[in-house]
């Protein structure tokens, strides 16, 4: 009988969790238990095991025989060289050898990658578990929140000498930067108006009460300046209005110049205090 885990709970996903809610659970529990990033005695076999479950259930056919079957489906004694669920890889020893390769995007959670191993610079801030050899100076620059949305430069000074490093539009807090003589993992500074979540932008945007009641239009500020949004009569308080595109850059994405979305919570303000003609017309419109 096998005693190895649940491959959902692994994830923390149920069975009938969609490709994006695999693909978020596999990021989060990735970047949690990374062995560059968790420093607990057992997070690098966690960390094959997080992989080893979304490597099964990414894969609609591996999916469907694991539902069937459970870990079963893939021991020797059910032929079909199933006994390794990394077998179909080229490279065998690593799941990530073929996978973040391919360029096709349909099982690599974090986009397109030339290296097989770039993931780990880029989303986990660290060198790959798999990379032989001394490690370099690591350094953590902070940058402005704009900075990281638009792109930019930073000089910097290492042991003495000034260095002039460009940062790509769409960079967050632990993407990674390598150099010749050293590696920069970027921590973005907090915004007071904007939240962000990996590409996607979040700003609550309030309006008056009668506005939201009789429509309108309100100025609401955006990655690229003021933007006029229409209010709709009858306007609920909470109302999340998405602008497709306006978000950050998406960095290594596989379509160049694509971005996340822009969303907009409208938070319907009332006045603490009002006018006794104001009261009345309350009053009246209340009792029609």
């Amino acid at each position: 009988m096998s005693t190895k885990r649940d491959y959902y709970d692994i994830l923390g996903v149920k069975k009938t969790a969609s490709e994006a809610e695999l693909k978020s659970a596999y990021r989060k529990k990735a970047l949690e238990w990374h062995p560059d990033r968790n420093k607990a005695a057992d997070a690098e076999a966690k960390f094959k095991e997080i992989n080893e479950a979304y490597q099964v259930l990414s894969d609609p056919k591996k999916k469907a025989s694991y539902d069937q079957f459970g870990h079963a489906a893939f021991d020797q004694g059910m032929g079909g060289g199933q006994g390794n669920p990394f077998s179909g890889y080229r490279g065998g020893g690593s799941p990530f050898s073929h996978t973040y390769s391919t360029g096709s995007g349909s099982q690599n959670p974090f986009g397109n990658f030339s290296d097989p191993f770039e993931i780990f610079e880029q989303f986990f801030g660290g060198q790959n578990p798999f990379q032989r050899g001394p490690s370099k100076p690591h350094y953590s620059l902070r940058i402005p929140f704009m900075t990281a949305i638009k792109g930019g430069t930073e000089s910097v000074s290492i042991d003495g000498k000034n260095h002039s490093i460009k940062i790509p539009a769409g960079a967050d807090t632990g993407t990674h930067l390598r150099f010749k003589d050293f590696d920069i993992t970027f921590e973005v500074e907090p915004d007071q108006r904007f939240r962000r979540d990996g590409a996607d932008i979040y700003i609550d945007h309030p309006i008056f009460f009668t506005l939201a009641v009789l429509g309108g239009e309100t100025n609401v500020p955006t990655l690229d300046g003021d933007l006029k949004l229409k209010i709709r009569p009858g306007t609920q308080a909470g109302t999340m209005v998405r602008l497709t595109g306006k978000g950050a850059p998406k960095l290594n994405s596989f379509s160049q110049g694509s971005k996340g979305d822009f969303y907009v919570r409208l938070i319907v303000k009332f006045p603490e205090h009002i006018s006794r003609r104001q009261k009345e017309l309350l009053e009246e419109f209340q009792r029609s």
